[in-house]
């Protein structure tokens, strides 16, 4: 396990888990993407796609880790990156983030990107 960030969201896990994984939420909750895409529009086990970076840039994923409605995790451009976990509570769920070891820093974006999802789920 690497250095992670988690918030408590009175949401159902359930629709964490739909914003984690459909590809087309990935833009209102990440602060770094522009959009992905992925077969089938949803993430499932195996699945590979292409992220697109807020400056423009492409990149390739492949999701490396898969529990449904659980966590999943991934890699970019072939470098292990964030872990994402949903765990349900009694008045919601906690949503994780994880980075690698060496990319503490990505911490800060990954708060900000939990902060999103919260707020996504207040206006719905």
């Amino acid at each position: 396990m690497g250095p992670s960030v988690s918030r408590e969201i009175a949401i159902p896990p359930e629709v964490a888990w739909r914003l984690l994984t459909h590809v087309a939420e990935w833009p209102r909750w990440g602060p770094t993407v522009a959009g992905g895409e992925v077969p089938g529009g949803v993430i499932d086990p195996g699945a590979r796609g292409t992220v697109r970076t807020v400056v423009g840039v492409s990149l390739p994923f492949e999701i490396t880790d898969f529990v449904p409605g659980r966590s999943w995790a991934w890699s970019v451009a072939g470098v292990p990156a964030t872990r994402h976990r949903v765990a349900p509570t009694a008045g919601g769920c906690v949503v994780t983030f994880e980075v690698p070891w060496w990319a503490p820093g990505y911490l800060a974006v990954c708060a900000l990107a939990l902060l999103r999802i919260e707020r996504l789920a207040a206006a719905s």
